[in-house]
């Protein structure tokens, strides 16, 4: 990374962009009771966020292969920034809704920012820098909470205002440091194609892309399933108090970290992204299935330990297989609509997980590990289509 200006900014974007709804996360449902919100309302605020974004993702991505990355970015990071200011200032539950629609719909920075590493970097280089993008990311989604919680003791609001605040920065930063990866001529040539929502369905059906797409769907959705799992069984079988809780959750997080940074070792390794993921896909099945067994505190916490740990190279691979395989005119595009599936993961995920739940809190490890059982599957698929010509 040395010398790269750019990759910095992006890295330092990011971190700032995630700290900022990590802050958040934990505060909406207590903040949002004053307001009316139940344990039922709490899940269609959240699930408005990912719809929104499920249809804008992909729409920001096609506007930034036409007019650049910069400006997208920094209109997205201004959205954010908005969003949150109508959430601490909000007098209504609707304004509720409206301040998450919003940020939803400006939230393409995740796809615009990894299309800006697609731009700059070789296919030998590309899942290395997606490592470093996606720890930055969990990054601040680690530290957010735990923030948010902190200054909480200033008011309710206050989290929601230093969220506003650091996604200024974000704005201001891309604004004035970052440095436009795709250039005039790139974006001539992205003139000729036009966008249309019919997009997300037929780039399911690129025999790379779409499987990879796919896959990132049911991994997310695994994710999302477990940390509904994780809470449950956290709370009313392990009995741990909230402020383990949030230590446990952010040790979970670093684990992915850690492996994120290590993505350059594992490339230099195996010479096919298609082959690490096979591999962390089938650890991670195992340890989630194991997890659906434990009783004990220690093995609850080595099976999240070995998920967290190699699921962490889910988005850096995917990301890159996709990028890999897709037209450079349509980075931005692609790149969102692989987003857009992820947030509806997030989204089905902890839906499914509330209703198997009144099976049991095991059974919703089970139905994690399905997800990845499926997700596993499909890799094989991804590693026989590799070797097709990077463009499809």
């Amino acid at each position: 990374m040395k010398g790269d200006k750019n990759l910095w900014v992006l890295i330092v974007v990011c971190i700032i962009n995630s700290l900022g709804f990590g802050i958040i996360v934990p505060l909406i449902y207590s903040y949002g009771k004053t307001f009316g919100v139940t344990q039922q309302t709490i899940g269609f605020l959240t699930a408005s966020f990912s719809i929104a974004q499920f249809f804008a993702t992909p729409l920001l991505g096609a506007i930034s292969d036409k007019w650049g990355r910069k400006p997208v970015l920094a209109i997205s990071l201004a959205g954010t920034c908005l969003s949150f200011i109508l959430f601490a200032t909000a007098h209504s539950l609707a304004m509720l809704f409206i301040a998450r629609i919003l940020d939803g719909i400006t939230g393409g920075n995740i796809s615009v920012a990894q299309a800006m590493i697609s731009d700059s970097t070789t296919a030998k280089d590309r899942a290395k820098r997606f490592g470093y993008l996606s720890s930055a990311f969990g990054f601040g989604f680690v530290c957010g909470p735990a923030v948010g919680g902190l200054l909480s003791k200033f008011g309710m609001q206050f989290p929601f205002y230093f969220a506003a605040g650091i996604a200024l920065l974000g704005t201001l930063a891309t604004v004035f440091l970052l440095k436009e990866t795709y250039t005039k001529e790139k974006r001539a040539e992205s003139e000729k194609t036009r966008f249309t929502f019919v997009s997300l369905v037929t780039v399911m059906k690129k025999p790379v892309i779409g499987t990879a797409v796919f896959t990132g769907f049911l991994l997310t959705m695994a994710q999302f399933t477990m940390i509904i799992g994780f809470q449950t069984f956290s709370v009313d079988v392990l009995n741990i108090d909230p402020t383990k809780i949030g230590l446990f959750y952010a040790g979970f997080g670093v684990t992915g970290i850690i492996m994120q940074m290590c993505v350059p070792l594992f490339t230099k390794i195996f010479s096919s992204k298609s082959v690490i993921l096979l591999f962390s896909t089938m650890v991670c099945l195992g340890a989630m299935f194991m997890a659906g067994f434990t009783q004990t505190f220690v093995l609850f916490a080595a099976c999240l330990f070995v998920y967290g740990l190699f699921n962490g190279l889910r988005n850096p691979m995917l990301n890159a297989i996709i990028a890999d395989h897709n037209d450079p005119r349509k980075q931005g595009e692609i790149l969102g609509v692989n987003q857009s599936y992820a947030s509806i993961g997030q989204t089905l995920g902890p839906v499914g997980a509330g209703l198997i739940s009144a099976i049991s809190i095991h059974s919703v490890f089970f139905l994690a590990a399905f997800y990845i059982l499926m997700g596993f599957l499909l890799t094989f698929r991804l590693k026989s289509k590799e070797q097709q010509n990077r463009i499809e």
